[in-house]
């Protein structure tokens, strides 16, 4: 069965997910989406949830306020229309609306969960789990962290000045004049972010980086990555790893390459799918000895 979740966080913004949900299924796997990360964007995701759910586990496509360049929705606190999207994201809002989602899954009683993200998604999960530290997830899995640097360094010194000099002047919530990154149409404060924060900026090429957030991560679980993937700097495996290195147990974590396709798996979403699976069976979750999720952090 596929539903239409409505989650609505803290703050009373409505995130709409899609849940495929198999019959009597004890493990969900939330994946948090990423910037534009939608259905229509990254249809690899219908591949996993019916993959998943024909294996008997629960998928859970996680759609995140950054997921369209802008929804009109009304917020369930202050009963005001309110415009969200990519153009007005707020990075400190990310654990909010991976929260919101975790939320679901203690509400419905998951034996098992694990968290994963794509893209900008997984740099969300990993910020989540750097600053949540006691949060009950069994697993995590990575699907082509987003190397920031990578994006922003199309971003021109002209661009940049614009950018600077709008925020200094007070008009964070007013439009840019261009297209950031050539692509995303966002306020002054949203454009800010990406460029001069660190929020989430924690996965990098350079293994003299700044990883703290991924070396405070408890959890083990699995990294993934399509072979073609432009946002490494040419060379995805060596990324994979240098990010593996960093974490507490790397030894514990599992890589996967999928070949010849770039960071949205295009033409290999079911070997993805096949792999996504094949790596939660091998967790072999329903025969661990595991405490009944509870939901915290």
């Amino acid at each position: 069965m596929i539903e239409t979740l409505n989650i609505v966080t803290k703050s009373g913004t409505e995130l709409q997910g899609t849940r495929f949900k198999a019959p009597c299924a004890t493990t969900v796997f939330i994946a948090i989406t990423g910037v534009h990360g939608n259905f229509y964007s990254n249809p690899f995701y219908v591949n996993i949830g019916k993959t998943l759910m024909a294996a008997g586990v629960d998928f859970i496509y996680a759609q995140t306020r950054d997921a369209m360049s802008q929804v009109a929705t009304v917020n369930h606190l202050t009963g005001e229309e309110e415009l969200v999207g990519s153009w007005s994201e707020d990075f400190a809002d990310a654990d909010t609306d991976v929260a919101a989602y975790l939320a679901y899954a203690q509400q419905h009683h998951y034996q098992h969960v694990i968290l994963g993200g794509h893209s900008l998604g997984a740099n969300k999960v990993i910020h989540y789990l750097a600053h949540h530290p006691q949060a009950n997830i069994d697993k995590f899995i990575l699907l082509s962290p987003a190397n920031l640097k990578r994006l922003t360094d199309t971003v021109t010194p002209p661009e940049r000045q614009e950018v600077q000099s709008q925020f200094r002047a007070g008009r964070g919530s007013q439009l840019l004049s261009f297209e950031l990154f050539g692509w995303l149409p966002c306020t002054v404060a949203t454009a800010h972010q990406w460029l001069y924060t660190d929020t989430l900026d924690n996965v990098h090429s350079d293994a003299q980086a700044d990883f703290r957030q991924i070396e405070q991560i408890k959890p083990s679980g699995a990294l993934m990555i399509g072979t073609l993937d432009s946002f490494t700097y040419g060379d995805p495996k060596q990324y994979l790893r240098t990010i593996n290195a960093h974490f507490t147990q790397p030894t514990e974590n599992t890589l996967v390459f999928i070949p010849e396709t770039g960071h949205t798996y295009q033409g290999k979403e079911q070997q993805l799918a096949n792999k996504i699976l094949a790596t939660i069976q091998a967790w072999s979750l329903g025969g661990q000895s595991h405490a009944v999720y509870h939901g915290k952090g």
